[in-house]
Formats: structure tokens, sequence, C-alpha cells
């Protein structure tokens, strides 16, 4: 488990989000935001075109679908698949780094949903 700091004993020589002059802490931010968790989990099953990733992730607008995508994809969690049809294709797909992020992202989502009404109860007192 943690040492006494809160940090896992085996760090030596790895990325450690815990000192903030750590590049990790930028991946961190990506890979936590809960964007692009949704989208992570949207595409678990299958590849998705751009607009059935829009109506799977509600309430995400076009604009922030389009930065996460381009991120996700310059970060190798996603293979972005264009195909020269009339009107054109795009599809997205999990590689195999962004499905290693499925287990973590159900687990968050998970928790999420078994814990929501006792936080809200935190922010009701």
């Amino acid at each position: 488990m943690g040492g006494m700091n809160g940090r896992p004993q085996d760090w030596a020589g790895r990325y450690d989000p815990f000192d903030r002059t750590c590049p990790s802490r930028g991946l961190l931010n990506a890979v936590g935001d809960k964007w692009t968790i949704l989208i992570v989990l949207a595409l678990a099953d299958r590849p998705l075109r751009y607009g059935q990733i829009v109506q799977a992730v509600d309430g995400i607008s076009e604009k922030m679908l389009s930065q996460r995508l381009r991120t996700m994809t310059g970060d190798g969690l996603l293979a972005r698949w264009a195909f020269e049809e009339i009107p054109p294709r795009v599809d997205y797909e999990l590689t195999d780094l962004g499905r290693s992020l499925l287990p973590v992202a159900q687990a968050l989502v998970d928790w999420v949903a078994d814990n929501y009404e006792t936080v809200e109860r935190h922010h009701r007192r």
C-alpha cells in the first residue's frame, strides 16, 4: 500500500504525480476527465461514429467531444478510421492502451453510482 506520505512505496524511479513538477500530471488530468471516462466506456463494445458518441455521452458538446477525441487519439487511447465514402465516415475505436483503461473507468463509474447519495447527504449538512 502507501507510505506515510500516501504515495506507493515502490515508485522509486517512476513518474510521481504527487510531485507538482512531474509531467505525468497532465496525463492523469486527461484520463481522469469525466468526458474521457465516459467516451472510453461508450467505446467499450465496438467502434462508433462521431454522432453515435454524441448520442451515447449525453450532454457533451460537439466542441468538447472534438477536443477529447483529438487528445485521446494523440495520447494513443483511440484509433481514428476515416472511410472515403459519401457521406464521409469516421469511426473511433479503443486501442489496446485505451482498452486498458476500461476496468479503471468502469470501477470509477460504479463507485460514483454506489456512493452518490452518501456524498449528496454530506453536501446537504
